[in-house]
């Protein structure tokens, strides 16, 4: 539903008391976000997508350490952000200013700078040329002023700024979550078998240094994953994962040409890449925990029952086709038709209770990877151990976690030179440890 006229002006009102209260709290200078959307529609899944972007890249331009205070509030009216950093009003002013002009997003964004005197900082004050028109040269509050352009042809360029933001932007920043993820999971240390920054785990053909080769060449492939999402984001579901297919294949073997053969991540980019495509079709103001694993599910919804059909225990060829017609096991596949219920049920909610008990990102990710290998059947645990010895890990590690939900870094230590001792090395925990933290990521 459009805003009235009322609802604008009362908005307006309730900004400035906003500013006024933020000023007197922190005696900072304050940075007011909001975006310049010409027409009646001043908020859909676009126009989120854009605001979303510009939050993110002022979060970062501040840093973290001179960001003080941040908080959003949307409304049909729009999305406003505040920011109360710990700088110098022009420092600060100087910063919005380049983000407004470094890309063609940019145009749409309006970032206004308060002194601690509630004095707005202009632009020109500090030397910068006024905002230009979106569709000429001339000063944007003359031609607005002046109604010097056609409604349409205003709404058309910001609809096409807008899809261009989200493409160039938006896209890139879930992309590079994917790839954190991949570094995040690799250098918690220890994870039990696995290669981290204590040893190579049960693997004698991998080390660190092929994982962050793996992660920089498969990048770029996670921000396409998210770009396929975002161009398909109307069409069905099961549609667009068709299309996700073909780019997979290709992240597979760039994957395996920059590490000479070695398979680092090919179950990571099975799962990241779809979350990256669930997140494109979403507005971020969508990215609920439930909302992005359900797209995630819809996107996969009969590819166990399609990519078996027409074999059998006999003509099986992979491990997992065995395991599926042995065992009944659908591995990463079943994970991605059920909307991934590890990581909902078990993954999310462990990660987040331990952050909340206090421990540190890197502790509070080996005790979640112990509580996935206990919660799911591990094809690369049975590929190295065979189903008995995995049940009898699972079983093991549960009644363990159970006494003691929390363990120590030193007993996980112990739990790792255990599945050395056998060659265990559970590989499908690991992606979904590096999903369940792109997930963490994108919804906290």
């Amino acid at each position: 539903m459009n805003p009235t006229l009322q609802e604008i002006l009362d908005a307006r009102e309730k900004r400035a008391e906003k500013q006024k209260i933020l000023l007197a709290k922190f005696q900072k200078p304050l940075v007011c976000f909001t975006m310049n959307i010409p027409g009646p529609e001043k908020w859909n899944r676009d126009v989120s997508v854009a605001f979303f972007v510009g939050c993110r890249l002022l979060e970062q331009a501040i840093g973290t350490q001179a960001l003080l205070h941040q908080e959003t509030n949307i409304s049909p009216c729009g999305g406003e952000g505040y920011f109360v950093a710990d700088m110098p009003a022009d420092q600060l002013k100087s910063l919005c200013v380049q983000l407004e002009e470094d890309s063609l997003a940019g145009r749409l964004f309006d970032m206004d700078v308060l002194d601690t005197d509630s004095r707005k900082i202009q632009r020109e004050a500090l030397g910068f040329p006024k905002r230009k028109c979106l569709l000429c040269d001339n000063d944007a509050v003359i031609c607005a002023s002046r109604r010097a352009h056609p409604l349409e042809e205003l709404t058309e360029r910001t609809n096409f700024l807008l899809f261009v933001a989200a493409q160039e932007l938006f896209c890139e920043y879930i992309g590079v979550q994917a790839y954190l993820a991949l570094h995040r999971e690799v250098q918690a240390t220890p994870k039990p078998g696995l290669v981290d920054r204590r040893n190579q785990g049960a693997h004698k053909d991998m080390d660190l240094r092929h994982f962050f080769i793996s992660a920089n060449t498969l990048r770029p492939f996670f921000v396409d994953f998210a770009r396929k999402g975002f161009l398909t984001r109307d069409d069905a579901p099961t549609e667009a994962f068709s299309q996700l297919r073909p780019l997979g294949i290709e992240a597979e073997k760039a994957m395996l040409k920059a590490t000479g053969g070695v398979n680092t991540h090919k179950g990571a980019i099975f799962s990241l890449g779809l979350m990256c495509a669930a997140a494109g079709r979403l507005p971020p103001d969508k990215w609920q925990v439930e909302s992005l694993l359900s797209q995630c599910a819809a996107m996969a919804a009969g590819i166990v029952k399609g990519d078996m059909a027409g074999k059998s225990a006999e003509t099986a060829t992979t491990f997992g086709e065995k395991l599926y017609f042995t065992h009944g096991l659908t591995g990463v596949r079943g994970q991605a038709e059920q909307g991934f219920p590890a990581v909902f049920h078990v993954g999310l909610p462990v990660l987040r209770q331990a952050l909340t008990e206090g421990l540190s990102e890197n502790d509070a990710l080996c005790v979640t990877l112990l509580h996935l290998i206990a919660a799911t059947d591990d094809t690369n645990l049975i590929h190295r151990g065979g189903r008995e010895l995995q049940l009898a890990v699972k079983e093991k590690l549960s009644d363990f976690l159970k006494a003691n939900p929390f363990p120590t870094m030193e007993e996980i230590a112990r739990i790792d030179d255990k599945f050395i001792q056998k060659n265990l090395s559970p590989g499908g925990s690991a992606d979904l440890l590096a999903l369940t933290w792109l997930l963490h990521t994108l919804t906290k």
